[in-house]
């Protein structure tokens, strides 16, 4: 596609093109959500499989947290743009 057609795109139709931008934050924020609560589940099956009585390591605890957050601040994200795409 050249330059010119997607600047048409765009032109006509802006709000569409900021809310696939907006899908484009939201889907891996989701998709990162679902598989780190995932992982989640399976390390806590495994250590109840497994009879320990100490649990999941820190280290396991702390990336938990930072996807839970990085997948939250997608979702976020892509809720401020699509909003900010309705006042276009």
């Amino acid at each position: 596609m050249s330059l010119q057609v997607i600047w048409s795109l765009f032109a006509s139709h802006p709000a569409k093109l900021v809310n696939v931008l907006a899908l484009l934050f939201a889907c891996p924020g989701a998709w990162l959500l679902h598989a780190t609560r995932r992982r989640e589940q399976l390390a806590v099956g495994s250590v109840v499989a497994q009879g320990e009585q100490r649990g999941v390591d820190g280290r396991t605890l702390k990336m938990n947290r930072f996807f839970y957050r990085f997948g939250f601040g997608c979702l976020g994200v892509a809720l401020l743009v699509s909003w900010i795409s309705t006042k276009l």
